[in-house]
């Protein structure tokens, strides 16, 4: 008998080892589940290079600690780059980082799923 307690006879891997796969996409999970993150992305990727005024008017209805809050969480994550420019009054801009591009590509398959689905209304 085998005396590795995650695998069968057979070889074969069981599912809770099997679900160690899913330990990298936690984090990433974390960030995007939580309010206006994913949109936030889409918005950026959109419209960049984008200033926070811009990605406000996009939402209409998210609270400045909020969007400020995400857009922190993002450029921390590498997601999101921001620049300020000296000018008055203070520009900042937002683009997407290589990192960021790739997600917001990979997101638009799940985004055209939930539209066809009307899950984003539910």
């Amino acid at each position: 008998m085998s005396e590795n307690p995650t695998s069968t006879d057979t070889g074969r891997q069981k599912p809770a080892e099997n679900a160690s796969c899913c330990c990298p996409i936690g984090g990433v999970l974390d960030l995007l589940s939580r309010k206006y993150a994913i949109q936030v992305i889409c918005v950026v990727g959109a419209l960049e290079p984008v200033r926070y005024g811009e990605i406000e008017d996009a939402f209409g209805d998210v609270s400045s600690s909020t969007l400020s809050a995400r857009l922190n969480e993002l450029t921390d994550a590498d997601l999101l780059e921001r620049e300020q420019h000296d000018t008055i009054p203070p520009q900042v801009e937002y683009r997407l980082t290589t990192d960021g591009t790739e997600l917001c590509e990979l997101l638009q398959p799940l985004v055209r799923w939930a539209e066809d689905r009307s899950l984003s209304e539910q």
